[in-house]
């Protein structure tokens, strides 16, 4: 694979190569490839840039099927239109959706992808149980991966705390704690893989202190640690959330975190818009990890994460894009530009706040390390797996800020091209060296048929009403 790349170590070629073995990279340098065996395939990257495969780090599945609502509301009032929908959803609707909105990543230069799941409704439990039916809407999202062909890093979620116990959702969607605490258990036991290249690891996942119990809180956090996997939540993500935290528990949300045993080096927040100074710092010196959803957070009017303020405090920032019923582009590229526009306005920071390298780095390295994959992805480098995408930036929207005069003081930036310019061709895409996209077109799951199910399901939950 030839062409201009991005290494490991921040080491830029203008002109260099990727080779790849198996799942594996064998090689980067320099210039062409030496040694190319033969009958092996060659692609030339003229024109394109080469980077590590993005990685998303918050995602809502299941809300493909709700794309378009309460367009004009707050993060409580689109929860408070939404619920009643979702407590209609089952497993083959989480199927449906979950095998559109990955193909969507896959085409974005996604190739490793979490997602966080927690509606399981209890009249969907009751009839499957009685009817024999699959409701195990975890399965339905790894078969949806397997389709697609992306690494997977679901988390199983879970909400106890209903509307009658003073809860957000309404009762109907939560589930008894120990339950719900048994179910994250036999998912991590039966889908989660810690083999090196694993393709399927499980992170537990307590929705939001809106929704789950203290306890639930720390018995998940006790049982991840025991099992040795990752946790995830939502945090700070509104001003109404940072006031009842501080009016009726007596403290921030990330104090609160914290009592609960949820700040750590195995613990990833989503959003962290509402972080004060002390937090910021709280968060880097545990190891603490934060998911970056700069599109949903503007779309629900919630406000920007201090995104320079944590990495210039030592935390990891990666990149997501949330809930399709949040963000409805829910393109990971597109992140990068939007992370970089809203870094430079927050504040009147300014446009030193973010660079476009610094913006890849949230796209890949970081949400590598927010999953603890910090050994194998996010890296161009021999030895990784070769998760790599392929951007084709000679188009007319690319080439000027990609290429520029050769001969004059402009040369040309393509990490620019790519970070600042619209979402670019997908040249190529490769999960452990498979393809999933060529030639901007997914090459595993057929879009159409995606497409055609994900539209029956979404009228088939209509139907329901």
């Amino acid at each position: 694979m030839d062409g201009p790349r991005h290494d490991q170590a921040g080491t830029e070629y203008r002109s260099g190569h990727v080779t790849v073995t198996g799942d594996r990279i064998t090689a980067v340098g320099e210039g062409p490839a030496p040694d190319v065996p033969d009958g092996a395939r060659r692609i030339d990257g003229s024109g394109c840039l080469a980077t590590p495969g993005l990685v998303n780090t918050h995602h809502h599945l299941y809300q493909w099927l709700t794309q378009g609502r309460a367009q004009q509301s707050v993060l409580f009032d689109w929860l408070t239109e939404l619920y009643p929908v979702w407590v209609r959803i089952d497993a083959g609707q989480v199927h449906a959706a979950a095998t559109a909105g990955l193909a969507w990543l896959a085409l974005s230069g996604c190739t490793t992808s979490t997602d966080h799941h927690y509606i399981f409704p209890r009249v969907r439990r009751r009839s499957a149980a009685s009817a024999g039916d699959d409701a195990d809407a975890l399965a339905a999202e790894v078969a949806a991966a397997a389709r697609v062909g992306l690494r997977f890093h679901p988390c199983r979620g879970s909400m106890d705390l209903g509307r009658s116990a003073g809860g957000l959702p309404p009762d109907e969607t939560v589930e008894d704690t120990d339950a719900a605490l048994a179910a994250t258990e036999e998912a991590v036991r039966r889908f989660h893989d810690p083999s090196p290249g694993a393709m399927v690891r499980v992170a537990a996942g307590p929705c939001s202190p809106f929704s789950v119990t203290p306890r639930l809180m720390r018995e998940s956090a006790e049982l991840a640690r025991g099992l040795g996997v990752r946790m995830h939540t939502h945090l700070a993500e509104t001003r109404e959330e940072d006031a009842y935290c501080r009016q009726a528990l007596g403290r921030t949300p990330a104090e609160y975190a914290e009592d609960l045993g949820w700040l750590g080096p195995d613990v990833w927040l989503a959003h962290c818009v509402q972080l004060d100074e002390a937090a910021v710092r709280r968060l880097a010196a545990t190891g603490t990890s934060v998911a970056h959803c700069p599109t949903s957070n503007a779309r629900l009017g919630a406000g920007i994460a201090p995104v320079t303020d944590l990495l210039r405090a030592g935390a990891t920032v990666g990149l997501g894009v949330d809930g399709a019923a949040s963000s409805e582009g829910t393109s990971l590229a597109s992140e990068l530009r939007q992370a970089l526009l809203v870094a430079r306005v927050r504040d009147g920071a300014g446009p030193s706040a973010l660079t476009a390298r610094q913006a890849l780095w949230l796209g890949t390295r970081g949400g590598a390390r927010c999953l603890g994959r910090d050994d194998d992805t996010g890296v161009l480098r021999p030895g990784w797996l070769a998760d790599i995408a392929l951007w084709r930036l000679d188009t007319l929207a690319h080439d000027a800020i990609g290429h520029g005069p050769g001969d004059g003081d402009w040369t040309g930036d393509p990490v620019a091209a790519l970070v600042l310019g619209p979402p670019a061709p997908l040249e190529l895409l490769l999960v452990g060296g498979t393809p999933v996209v060529e030639g901007g077109e997914l090459r595993t799951a057929d879009p159409a048929e995606a497409a055609r199910e994900v539209r029956a399901a979404r009228q088939r939950l209509a139907d329901l009403r």
